[in-house]
Formats: C-alpha cells, structure tokens, sequence
C-alpha cells in the first residue's frame, strides 16, 4: 500500500454504482493520479445489515470482476465491512463469520481491508464499547497477517468527527481508548470538525493525531450528497491547505451518489494531492479549470450550449456551504430585483439559465442527463416562476404550471415549514 492513501470510498446511502459507473469513476482515479479505491456501499445488504451472510458465487464474481479492474489501473482495493449494527462483541462464535467473509476476499486476491464502525447505537451494557471494538479489530488484523503478511486493516470508529466527540458518542474516553488500545499498525478514518467539515485545518488533524497516536485517514464527505436528495456538488476540493497532506494518512472522499457527477471532485481532489507543497491551493481555478475538461461531456442533439451558463449552472450546485461565485451573484441580483421592478437584465438572465436547464434534456450522454435531470427540472421550475414574476406588472403572479398542492407539494416540504433554522442551526417553530 503506498505511503499516502488518494481516491475514492464508495460508501454512501443509496443505490450502490454499477459495475459500468464503477469503471469509469476508476478510469477517472487512474487519469488523475489517485491510487485507492474503498468498497463500502452502505446499502449493499451484504456490507452491512446482512454482514452475517456469505456471498454468492454470482456476488463473488462481481466483487473479483472489480479487484482485476483496479489491479488493471494500479489502483489499490479495499474491501470493507460494517457489522456494528448487530456484532455480538466478546461472543466467541462471531470470530468465525467475520473470518469467513474476509476469506473470500483474500481468495479473490484482496489483502487490504476496513472494518467500520460508524453511524450504528452507541449503546454498550458490557463495559468499554471503544475497547470491545478494538478487541475485535485487533483480532482480525492478526488473523489477517497470519494468512498475508501484505495485508492492511483500516477501522472507522463510532465517533468519527469531533462534534461526535464532543457530544461523548461512544462514552466517556472513546477516542482516547481507541488511540490507546488499537493496534498501531491499524488506520483511523476521520471526518473532521464535522460529518460534512467545511474546512480541514492542520492544527485539527495534529490534535487528533495525539489521541489516536497515528496520522488519521481522512474520510471526506465534502462532496456526499446522500443525505439531501435535491442538491448534488460539483464544486471543487476545498477548505483544506495544502499542508495538510504531511499530517494525514491519506485523503479519501466519499462522494455524490450519482457517478457521472463526480468528475470535478474527482479531478481537483487529484490536482490537490498532487500539487507542488509550495504552491498555494486555488480551489477557484482547480475548480474552472476541471470544467473545461468536463465541458465536452455536454455535448448536444442541437445547438451547443453556452459555456458562461454551463459555469453559472454549476455554480449553482457548487459545495455544501456555499454556492459558487456566479450563483451567488444570481441569487443577490434576483433577491433585490424581486423588490425593486423593473429589472431586465436580470429577467433575462433568470432566462438564459432557465434555457439552459431545459436543453440539457438534449445531452447525447444519457446517463449524465439523468443524473443531472431532477436537478435541473427543480432548478427550471423556480427560474421560471421568478421570470414570470419580473415580467408582471402586479404585485404578485398566478402560474398554471405551479399550482397549490402540486408545486412544492407534499408533506415533506410542509414539514419543512414548521421549523426555521436560524444562521446559528437552532431550529424553532416558524
């Protein structure tokens, strides 16, 4: 395994990549330069709620048809597993059935595996939940290592960023124990601040490394969006100096869901770890520089798009704590034409996007398209309405197209009504 560790975990919730987008998120890590690949799909019943439950032949022709695709690319696999929903810690008899499923990986030629502990109850009755956890990991890596001296073993724990940490997910000491009693030769995977962390600064990591007593495995979530269905992020790798590579095991992101959305994150997360460590990180020009690369992806059965709306568009699905630049200047212009009418240019602006998210229905790469399409249509519906709403002369606008109950329908954005976050994210009802 190289020094530093550079790639990919797929280890979202939701409907796990097919072998074809698996394929190309790997053509994608070999073209940049990455070096790992994780094998983490939360909902494969198999990984994680049916983790008892050995594969089957088909399954296990599966998993080997991706170890020889990453071997092909240079690329390391990692095979991970999640039992902590139901692991019966200091119960004898379940060594054996972890065992068994890591021994069908190493029959496949897999030596480098995870065992994650995250996002399960941190409810423990029988003393120690940090120390059961690192009993068992440990464990398995000795059994691991009498069976491959090359094999490797990573451990996500159950307080895997400092929020988590600070609220005493796991009980009191958890990350200390952790760093105490797990083997040294065992990874950590670490989140940051946050699940979801802004920024990664140095002084972080080096914190954390004290208490676990190893550089942490950063598992990022900068770029997830499992966890809110109308948003996907395109924007680039940011919030993170380039001095934090010296202090970090590797840099692992865990990213959108839909495949085809991942070639920026991907292509400046390779241009992050590999940039000179002299050199400041501009995540802004990373991040316009991977859109003329993506660019040609956007090609149409008509006319050709626009590139200035294809970087307004983008912007608007940019990173989970901001927009990028062109979207937020949109959103001002529009918030203040809105109180202020007339306002053409910015009508015809609101246009043009509107326009653009309609023609991305002709996108020759069909895949892309209906990753993108839900997206768009949201983002074509507001545009319009606020169009109609610049071109009226009254004081408000009727749609035959957004009409009540329908449009912004449902219970969920009901829900959503009753409570108001504040810029602080306290919540209170609206």
């Amino acid at each position: 395994m190289p020094p530093f560790l550079s790639g990919v975990i797929e280890g979202f919730y939701g409907p796990p990549w097919s072998q074809a987008e698996r394929r190309q998120v790997f053509d994608r890590m070999r073209d940049g330069g990455l070096n790992t690949y994780v094998y983490a799909p939360k909902d494969d019943l198999k990984h994680r709620a049916l983790w008892r439950e050995t594969y089957s032949a088909a399954e296990e022709e599966g998993l080997a048809e991706l170890v020889r695709a990453c071997r092909e690319r240079n690329l390391n696999f990692i095979y991970a597993l999640s039992p902590g929903l139901d692991l019966r810690y200091g119960d004898a008899t379940e060594a054996p059935v972890l065992q068994n499923r890591f021994a069908q990986m190493l029959a496949l030629g897999v030596t480098h595996f995870a065992l994650l502990f995250d996002d399960i109850p941190d409810r423990f009755e029988g003393g120690s939940l940090a120390a059961a956890q690192c009993a068992v990991t440990n464990a398995l890596f000795g059994w691991l290592r009498e069976r491959s001296a090359r094999a490797q073993l990573a451990f996500c724990p159950t307080a895997y960023c400092g929020r988590m940490v600070a609220a005493g997910l796991g009980g009191a000491g958890y990350l200390e124990t952790v760093g105490r009693e797990l083997a040294p030769a065992i990874d950590v995977f670490w989140t940051g601040p946050e699940i979801i962390s802004r920024e990664l600064t140095v002084a972080h990591v080096r914190d954390l490394a004290v208490v676990l007593r190893r550089k942490p495995l950063v598992w990022d979530n900068l770029h997830a969006n499992d966890y809110d269905g109308r948003r996907f992020f395109c924007g680039p790798y940011a919030g993170r100096p380039a001095e934090l590579r010296d202090e970090v095991r590797g840099l692992l992101v865990n990213p959108n869901c839909e495949a085809p959305l991942n070639f920026v994150p991907l292509r400046t997360l390779a241009g992050f770890v590999q940039a000179p460590a002299t050199a400041r990180w501009d995540a802004r020009a990373a991040y316009l520089a991977a859109l003329r690369d993506w660019w040609p992806g956007f090609t149409t059965v008509g006319a050709p798009l626009a590139w200035e709306d294809f970087v307004v568009f983008c912007d608007c699905y940019y990173l989970p704590h901001k927009e990028g630049d062109e979207a937020e200047t949109l959103f001002q212009d529009v918030r203040r034409a809105l109180q202020a009418r007339p306002a053409d240019a910015v009508r015809r602006r609101v246009a043009r996007l509107r326009e653009f998210c309609a023609r991305l229905a002709e996108l020759r790469d069909r895949a892309l398209f209906h990753a993108l399409s839900r997206r768009a249509w949201e983002l074509r519906e507001e545009l319009d309405l606020i169009e109609r709403f610049l071109a009226s002369p009254g004081p408000g606008v009727a749609s035959d197209f957004h009409l009540p109950g329908t449009y912004r329908g449902g219970l969920v954005p009901r829900l959503q009504r009753l409570l108001t976050p504040d810029i602080h994210g306290t919540f209170s009802p609206s």
